[in-house]
């Protein structure tokens, strides 16, 4: 445990180091949006690409795909919790859909996969993906037309949705690289060792680069500026303690190889999605809501992690 744990300090003082690069002004805004689009549309996908490529073969990945009902039923299950919790709290209808989104989606790639790695080794990475899968496909979906809907002056029920732009969003270059991995491992292509040496180093960038993003938003924002209301702490409980019971409790029902249910809960409890302020200042809604759940699910987890490691130890 001590070696995992040590493993995820290496990950936080990665993001410390894009705070510390913040602070001395040779990261800003323009370098993170420079770091997130290399990261998003270049390391990410080939990096996707050469996990379903390499980890595995044709028959353990038919064999482990009937996982993608668990995790799917769980993020289901914890928007409906979600809906249900914002109610009784009565979150304001300026920040529900947001609030929703952020209890909903873990940030299942910028932290989960780096933890997943870092707890697991790489083994676990296919199962992180299918995770990933079920994840980014309610984020881009209903989670983003959640979020619009916060719009004080937009009427969600009016809202014309933009199918094309909506397909982008969700068929996203990572989704792609996961598409295409997946396709050349179904159908046994050759793989050339300049095409996998091309695919390792530049996929390599992908976490440290994510991480340094992770800093400099932390940096922009100010830690200082931000506090947890009851809004706030909704979202953290929605985070670190209903999603993972969720699908541990679903595991009952749907019942998965051992590793596979450990990754599962460890994606679960995952902080807010990094790119979450960045579309609330574009969709004009609750910037200063959305960036509070970011940065405090982010500082919480180098805790909240323990807790889970003790946890999954314990587990078969």
């Amino acid at each position: 445990m001590l070696e995992a744990y040590l493993n995820i300090l290496v990950i936080f003082l990665m993001i410390l180091v894009g705070y510390i690069l913040s602070w001395k002004q040779w990261f800003d805004n323009h370098i993170a949006d420079v770091f997130s689009k290399i990261v998003l549309n270049l390391a990410l996908p080939l990096n996707m690409f050469l996990n379903m490529t390499q980890k595995f073969s044709k028959e353990e990945f038919l064999s482990l795909f009937k996982g993608l009902v668990l995790p799917a039923t769980s993020i289901i299950v914890t928007f409906g919790i979600s809906w249900l919790y914002a109610k009784i709290t009565r979150v304001p209808d300026t920040r529900k859909g947001t609030f929703q989104t952020m209890f909903t989606a873990a940030n299942t790639i910028f932290m989960g996969l780096p933890v997943t790695v870092a707890v697991f080794g790489e083994k676990a990475i296919p199962y992180a993906l299918l995770y990933y899968m079920c994840n980014t496909t309610f984020f881009f979906t209903l989670g983003l037309m959640l979020m619009a809907s916060d719009h004080p002056e937009r009427k969600f029920q009016h809202q014309s949705v933009n199918l094309l732009v909506l397909l982008k969003k969700l068929f996203s270059p990572a989704l792609m690289g996961f598409i295409i991995g997946l396709l050349w491992l179904l159908l046994e292509l050759p793989l050339f060792k300049p095409m996998i040496d091309f695919s390792r180093h530049l996929g390599n960038l992908t976490t440290p680069l994510s991480l340094f993003v992770i800093g400099i938003i932390v940096y922009q924002t100010g830690v200082r500026h931000l506090k947890i209301d009851k809004d706030v702490f909704g979202v953290l409980l929605g985070r670190y303690v209903i999603s993972p019971l969720v699908v541990y409790g679903l595991s009952f029902i749907f019942p998965v190889p051992s590793l596979m249910l450990k990754v599962f809960i460890i994606q679960s409890a995952m902080p807010v999605q990094n790119s979450i302020p960045i579309l609330a200042r574009g969709y004009q809604v609750d910037e200063k809501f959305a960036t509070s759940g970011l940065i405090f699910s982010v500082l919480s987890y180098l805790f909240v992690i323990i807790i889970y490691l003790f946890l999954l130890i314990g587990l078969p």
